[in-house]
């Protein structure tokens, strides 16, 4: 594998110039003490030759004194002049440096609500994928994994499931004489009535058409799996307001357990779709495949 030439070097250091600036001020600091030296000792020795007494100073050595200083004067002033120039390139490169910094924020906020964007639009994107596009409820798909599931934690912990398959009886009749605007508000208020009712662990799905799919998740019995098949009937049979009528409806259910009635997803649904169509002539609306492996009736 391939690695970059500057892999694991180290960061470029954005006060080196202030540092550098700091080591020649000191640098100029004592060559600027020196100057004060030679200036303080040329003083003396000239105060000293006149408290003895002497009436002329050599010229030449004071004028070679004088320039010697002088050089070491101007030497001052040039790295004093440098000094001023490593501040001024360091100056510039924070200031530089600070435009960088502004414009990798503003990069960063931009990729942020990129990201924010791409994750919303994919969430988006999973929601209309496994869902109903009509009832917002799963779709198939959703429906079959999701009973998959619950089959090999049912196998795990010894549970029962029951998948209800439900259908609205003479719901064409609705869409023929009310138009499919009113059959879509039936769907979606039976759709609601349907996720109301179910619990967190069950699911309930539009598997086309005016048809649902409802998983029990361990009902504990077929006491309590009646009782709830019962109330569901009650309440997609509650009238539904479209415009201005009310429309009443009835379900169907036909109900297939595992592991009595069948071992398999597909063999759970194409046994509750059978039970479903025993149901339709019934007085109740529902009517079961076979329950634990030991009874098989049209209740």
């Amino acid at each position: 594998m391939a690695t970059s030439q500057n892999a694991g070097a180290a960061p470029p250091d954005e006060s080196a110039p202030v540092k550098l600036a700091l080591e020649q001020s000191q640098e100029v600091k004592a060559k600027l003490e020196e100057c004060a030296d030679d200036i303080g000792a040329n003083n003396a020795a000239v105060q000293s030759k006149i408290a003895e007494g002497a009436t002329t100073l050599s010229a030449p050595k004071a004028l070679a004194e004088g320039r010697k200083v002088e050089s070491k004067v101007q030497e001052v002033a040039d790295d004093l002049h440098k000094v001023t120039e490593t501040l001024a390139q360091g100056v510039e490169e924070l200031r530089q440096l600070e435009v960088d910094l502004s414009a990798s924020r503003a990069a960063l906020a931009e990729s942020d609500a990129a990201l924010a964007a791409s994750t919303e639009a994919e969430k988006e994107w999973r929601q209309r994928s496994l869902h109903d596009a009509t009832t917002g409820l799963p779709n198939r798909d959703l429906f079959d994994t999701r009973l998959e599931q619950a089959i090999s934690m049912a196998r795990r912990h010894r549970w029962t499931l029951a998948v209800m398959f439900l259908d609205l009886d003479r719901f064409k009749d609705i869409n023929d004489t009310y138009g499919h605007t009113a059959g879509d508000v039936v769907l979606k208020e039976a759709a609601n009535r349907l996720s109301g009712h179910a619990r967190e662990e069950d699911t309930v799905c539009r598997n086309g058409g005016d048809e649902f799919l409802y998983l029990l998740v361990n009902p504990q019995g077929r006491e309590n799996t009646e009782r709830i098949v019962r109330s569901i009937v009650q309440r997609i049979s509650k009238p539904i307001s479209v415009g201005g009528d009310q429309l009443v409806v009835q379900a169907s259910i036909g109900i297939a357990v595992y592991p009595g009635s069948a071992r398999t997803p597909e063999e759970l649904i194409v046994q509750a779709d059978a039970a479903m169509c025993e149901a339709k002539p019934s007085r109740t609306g529902y009517a079961f495949a076979e329950f634990f492996g030991s009874e098989q009736a049209a209740a």
